[in-house]
């Protein structure tokens, strides 16, 4: 009964907040855990973090963000093509290949490395692209056309 007068002490706000608080450490212990979701994890290591974007999302961003729909590598991993190989032909058409390396994309990401250098260095990882260079990255990955990088040959 003692325990119950307490909490009429306490304001449902500062209640509601230790909830959330509580929930957001447990998800992020679950995060850091799992073996799934890598990539996504390289965007977003911290679930407090990526809480307090605000993040539009588009199907593009979508693939980019999980390695998975309309990427070589992930279409190879479920033999639903025969090769990996990126259209361009150089390596393992991949996320990283994609927005690091990839030809067939050269001038579209020109247009980010010049935005981000004025900041840091090329290449930035995951996490600073989406978090300190968001609007450029969106507009590289906006641009993408998934069936011309894919399928390209």
């Amino acid at each position: 009964m003692e325990l119950t007068e307490n909490y009429k002490k306490i304001p449902k706000r500062v209640v509601m907040s230790d909830l959330t608080e509580m929930s957001i450490q447990t998800w992020q212990r679950q995060w850091e855990q799992t073996t799934k979701g890598a990539i996504t994890k390289e965007y977003f290591p911290v679930v407090n973090e990526r809480l307090k974007m605000n993040i539009k999302y588009t199907p593009n961003l979508t693939t980019i963000i999980t390695g998975h729909g309309n990427i070589r590598s992930y279409l190879h991993r479920f033999k639903l093509i025969n090769s990996p190989t990126c259209a361009c032909g150089n390596s393992e058409q991949t996320i990283d290949h994609i927005l690091y390396n990839c030809e067939i994309i050269n001038r579209e990401r020109d247009s980010l490395i010049s935005r981000v250098e004025k900041t840091n260095k090329w290449p930035v990882d995951k996490r600073q692209l989406i978090r300190k260079h968001y609007q450029f990255f969106i507009k590289l990955v906006n641009k993408l056309s998934f069936d011309k990088i894919c399928w390209l040959h």
